[in-house]
């Protein structure tokens, strides 16, 4: 019968042994089968309270007055047999496999001394005082969660028994168990977080926190920082022998990290790189062996079994049990073939090994020429019993790799050694990688490179000019190029016509070149044919997907697009007011409605302008590659301390080209870094560097796919930390981004980057969420740079109707009497001005497209009103390149010329600019709204204009008190990302440009041109010119004779009062700062007069010169 795996199934096997033991003998059998359990599961604390527990029952019932009805004679045998000293002994041996389980072995602990007090109470005895204090003493130095209930029983203990030296005893436990409670403390976080995990009952939740404690444990006890090290490794031992015989019994990885920790620490003992006794770990052997009994297909865990045998020295019947006992596993192939290969290719590995040593004997060598040919025969059966025909062997073809190498090196035999590079030439899973023929040249050139110097020669005997050429290595490309369907025969021609050039005559060289000539032309045939298939594939897979997203927002959101699509005809029109039909007639004004101020004409021309340039840079944008962050990234955790993104650059250049990396340092958690591959193949292959050393620390690297969230239709108003608020129950944010506006300002949506994929699950769930009241419906979807948003309702379906040049007096009945010709008419809007005056232009809705179709058809350019109709189909709305939000936050209209009934009010130019400012510095993805809400609480708004080509903004305040105040409160003013805004005039605004970002670190960044600095513009010294000063103002009078006052010679301006009183002030400040004092006079009109300078000769001037060039 096979052995029972895990504690619960040994505790079971036991019972249920157990409840049939009725006499001695049976109870010994019970006892030996509990060592068998302590064997297989060590570290095992249910398994260990069950095996002491029944031991000291049967010491008790073979006592003398016990009332389990034992037979005399086997209570005599029995107190021979389970006596005190080998309970007690039990109890230790018990509590020192479990000890450092920090979380229960109080269990064990707290009944076996009890146990020992109940003794101690009986007899009373000096050294069962010592007894206990000694195992207390050993008890609180050792880290666990119940050290304060162990330090209260040893302060009861030693008010019973050693008042005397209370205080003193435990001074000392105190002291000595101050690295015991700062080590429990160290990884109480993590205990609380398993209680946590495990009174909900997740068990998920519990397994992963168990890996990221065992995984912070290991470093713990690599760490050089913390000198407890034999400390810190019986503890992680401990956690270790918690989770194999817990919820990660069954987990390979585990295992697997179990293997590698006991193995890493047995090498660096035995090299001498740390001091510390070796008996502390657990024997290689009997770990491997409760691996492969716990995790029996993982064929990575039978080979270091078959490893760790040969390398401990055992013999060639004992490592062949093993193998044996491998391939009897039912489960050994449950994951494929990758665990039989692995086994296998470990077996065969230590046949050769033996074979190949100096001193190896025959029969070693024997057994590996019968065994490796076997071990083939072996694995192909097993491949083609699960897989059938489609078998077609190891990939890597590793045991073919080991015969070979036996052949060639041990018994010489070439010829058969050539015959498997041909067997395996023969199977389209090798013929069709270029690797396969790269490894069989690489043989050929090292079996040529060995014959040089023997008789033997693998090249014919009949090569012109007697020169050596290893034709087989030749021979080996031509067949490669044959094969039609080869992964990669650019590189197979690269290393043909190379291996020709350094060995081959000219002739084969000759012809290398035609057959890499013809074959390149076949090849790129191909790559043609290739990229042809993958498109439409991808076009067909994205409609496919298109048409099942549009299917499920039909079913879910039928009513979701008509009103994005009106939302979008609004701000289409944003200086007009729309009225659905039916519509009640306002009294008409006698306003134009093509009337603007004039000071509004600069801004739509600046908006044309950008519109243009935004078209042009748009279509230049278009025919880049797109980029999908969201299948290139990977997330790199775990960093250590100064990281910078050069090093991290560095670390991954080696597997793929880097488009960008986002670090994100924290003081509370190692940084964390988001890095974007230039491709998903260089992305995955980045997942290689998963639990390599970066400096201190070993990194963590996972894939961002599905980590990533497209968030759209919340409050125009939210920021950043908005964004971040309504998320951060979800789980670990690592970055927002949000859109550049400078293109379209009516983008509102954002990218939200989670650290794992749960927490982005998590986040979808608030999809549909409403906001404000209901106001707005979130949007929160998993992000897909493929998608694309399937436009649906009546503009889409080309139903919506663009009618011109309607008469001001017509009205939606009259329209759709119009309409009603083509058919059913499913709704009409008149555009209005602020005045609620039509503006001679209609949307009409039709039921159906043909209906819009004959609508066109009959009534475009037909007479109506005594005005031709022009009626099209209505276009989608054209991007924006400003937002403009008005009085109230609403999109139409200013104070000044609301539709109040009495006409636009007339405001001066300079009325407008006193009132108006500028802000400056505002970045390219903050919208009008956000804007606003930080001008608003400053006053009321007349105008608010977002330039975010510029990077600013123009408010009209009400009144220019207020503009001059929020002057003051606005300039330096810091918004997020620790920037600050600026306040400037309007023409300073429109010579500003908005800052450019790249977020791409494989780009140059396009510094701006730095101003010289006059100080350090030339190294070589100043010229004579600039040496020279100034000369002083020329004030030349005006020519007598033009209107105005008189001036010229003779004749002196006259000044007012206050003018002389203004000017007398300025120059004797002047005169003050300038140090003149006294001797600089001001005379009555307000102007200075000072003692008269002396000129400077030419002498005077070249003396300054030289020493200027000094």
């Amino acid at each position: 019968m096979a052995s029972p795996v895990g504690e619960d199934n040994w505790v079971d096997f036991v019972d249920h042994q157990l409840r049939g033991a009725t006499d001695l003998e049976s109870r010994v059998k019970v006892i030996e089968t509990f060592r068998r359990a302590v064997q297989a599961e060590p570290g095992s604390l249910k398994v260990w309270m069950a095996y002491c527990e029944y031991f000291w029952s049967l010491y008790s019932d073979c006592q003398p007055g016990s009332d389990a009805g034992w037979p005399l004679e086997e209570q005599h045998v029995g107190r021979e047999t389970f006596t005190l000293d080998h309970a007690l002994n039990l109890w230790q041996e018990g509590y020192e496999a479990v000890q450092y389980r920090l979380s229960d072995s109080h269990q064990l602990w707290n009944r076996w001394v009890s146990l020992e007090m109940e003794l101690l109470a009986r007899t009373a005895t000096e050294a069962g005082v010592r007894r206990i204090t000694h195992l207390f003493k050993n008890r609180l130095a050792v880290p666990h969660a119940a050290w304060d209930n162990t330090s209260q029983m040893f302060s009861s203990f030693l008010s019973e028994y050693n008042r005397v030296n209370y205080e003193s005893e435990m001074l000392h436990v105190t002291a000595n168990a101050r690295d015991a409670k700062r080590l429990y403390d160290m990884r109480d976080p993590w205990e609380m977080k398993l209680n946590q995990a495990q009174k909900v009952g997740d068990i998920a939740g519990m397994k992963a926190i168990m890996t990221e404690y065992i995984d912070w444990e290991i470093r713990q006890a690599k760490s050089k920082k913390d000198h407890h090290t034999l400390l810190n490794i019986r503890i992680c031992l401990g956690l270790f022998s918690r989770a194999l015989t817990g919820i990660m019994s069954s987990d390979e990885a585990t295992w697997l990290n179990f293997l590698v920790f006991v193995s890493t620490w047995h090498s660096d003992i035995k090299m001498g790189r740390v001091k510390i006794p070796s008996a502390i770990l657990p024997n290689m052997l009997d770990v491997l062996q409760r691996a492969v009994h716990h995790v029996p297909w993982s064929g990575t865990v039978w080979a270091r079994y078959i490893l760790a045998a040969e390398e401990a020295g055992l013999g060639f019947t004992d490592i062949e049990r093993i193998k044996h006992a491998a391939t009897s596993c039912a489960q050994l192939d449950r994951d494929g073939m990758g665990g039989v290969l692995e086994m296998y290719s470990a077996w065969c590995g230590y046949l050769k090994r033996t074979a190949m040593n100096p001193n190896a004997t025959e029969e070693a060598v024997d057994l590996a020429e019968v065994g490796l040919p076997s071990a083939l025969e072996d694995v192909r059966h097993w491949g083609k019993r699960r897989y059938g025909d489609a078998y077609q062997g190891d990939p890597n073809f590793r045991l073919e790799k080991i015969l070979i190498q036996f052949l060639t090196e041990k018994k010489d035999d070439i010829d058969e050694a050539r015959n498997v590079w041909e067997q395996l030439s023969v199977i389209p899973l090798h013929a069709n990688s270029y690797d396969f023929w790269l490894a069989w040249f690489l043989w050929e050139m090292l079996v040529f490179a060995s014959t040089k110097s023997k008789n033997r020669s693998p090249t014919p005997a009949t090569l012109a000019q007697g020169l050596r050429v290893p034709s087989f290595a030749t021979r080996v490309f031509i067949k490669a190029l044959k094969v039609r369907t080869l992964d990669w025969p650019e590189r197979i021609m690269d290393v043909y016509l190379q291996h020709c050039n350094d060995y081959e005559l000219a002739e084969t060289l000759r012809e290398a070149q035609d057959t890499i000539y013809k074959t390149r032309k076949g090849v790129s045939r191909r790559r043609e044919r290739e990229a042809a298939q993958a498109q439409a594939a991808a076009q067909a897979q994205a409609q496919a997907a298109y048409a099942a997203q549009a299917q499920t927002q039909a079913q879910h959101q039928p009513q979701l697009h008509q009103q994005q699509q009106l939302h979008h005809q609004q701000e289409q029109y944003p200086q007009q007011q729309y009225q659905d039909y039916p519509v009640t007639k306002s009294p008409q004004a006698g306003t134009s409605p093509s009337s603007k101020r004039k000071r509004e004409d600069g801004f739509e021309d600046e908006a044309a302008n950008y519109a243009k340039r935004a078209k042009s840079e748009t279509i230049m944008s278009a025919a880049e590659l797109k980029r999908d962050r969201e299948n290139t990234s990977v997330f790199v955790s775990n960093l250590p301390e100064g990281i910078t993104q050069t090093k991290l650059r560095q670390f991954f250049r080696e597997y793929g080209h880097i488009n960008n990396i986002d670090l994100q340092k924290s003081e509370a958690a190692p940084a964390v870094a988001l890095i974007e591959f230039k491709s998903p193949d260089d992305a995955r292959t980045a997942l290689l560097r998963d639990g390599k050393r970066l400096g201190e620390s070993v990194i963590q690297v996972s894939p961002a796919t599905d980590c990533t969230l497209f968030v759209t239709n919340y409050p125009p108003e939210a920021d950043e930390q908005s964004i971040r608020d309504l998320f951060k129950h979800c789980g670990d944010i690592h970055s927002i981004r949000f859109p550049s506006l400078k293109y379209n300002t009516k983008r509102r949506f954002c990218y939200v980057s989670f650290r794992d994929r749960s927490s982005a699950a998590a986040a979808t769930q608030l999809d549909g969420k409403p906001l404000e009241g209901g106001k707005y419906k979130l949007q929160a979807k998993l992000s897909d740079p493929g998608h694309k948003q399937v436009r649906q309702g009546a503009q889409a379906e080309e139903r919506e109707l663009h009618v011109n040049n309607l008469p001001r007096a017509a009205s939606e009945e009259d329209v759709e009497g119009l309409f009603q010709k083509a058919g059913n008419v499913v709704s009409v809007r008149l555009t209005r001005n602020m005045a609620g005056v039509s503006t001679g232009t209609a949307f009409v809705v039709m039921e159906t497209k043909e209906q819009a179709a004959k609508a066109i058809e009959i009534l475009d350019k037909v007479i109506f009103g005594n005005h031709p109709l022009k009626v099209e189909v209505s276009k989608p709305p054209t991007r924006k390149t400003t937002a403009t939000s008005r009085a109230d936050g609403e999109a139409e209209g200013s104070p000044e010329s609301s539709a109040s009934g009495s006409g636009p009010s007339h405001v001066s130019g300079p009325e407008i600019a006193a009132r108006t400012i500028a802000i400056l510095g505002i970045p390219d993805t903050m919208n009008d709204a956000r804007v606003r809400a930080i001008v608003a609480p400053i006053g009321a708004i007349n105008k608010l204009v977002l330039h975010p080509q510029h990077g600013g903004a123009v408010v009209e305040f009400a009144d220019a008190a207020t503009a001059g105040k929020a002057s003051l409160v606005i300039n330096s003013t810091e918004i997020e990302g620790g920037k600050k805004l600026r306040v400037g005039s309007v023409s300073q605004l429109f010579k500003e440009k908005a800052e450019k970002r790249i977020d791409r670190i494989d780009l140059p960044h396009q510094q701006p041109p730095k101003k010289q600095d006059d100080s350090k513009t030339s190294k070589k010294g100043k010229t004579a010119a600039e040496l020279m000063p100034p000369p002083p103002p020329i004030r030349r009078p005006p020519v007598l004779g033009k209107a105005g006052a008189k001036r010229g010679l003779g004749f002196v301006v006259p000044v007012s009062k206050v003018q002389k009183e203004q000017n007398a002030a300025a120059a004797a400040a002047a005169a003050a700062k300038e140090g003149l004092g006294s001797e600089q006079q001001v005379n009555g009109n307000g102007q200075s007069s000072s003692p008269p300078v002396a000129q400077k000769s030419n002498a005077d001037f070249k003396k300054m010169f030289l020493e200027g060039k000094k």
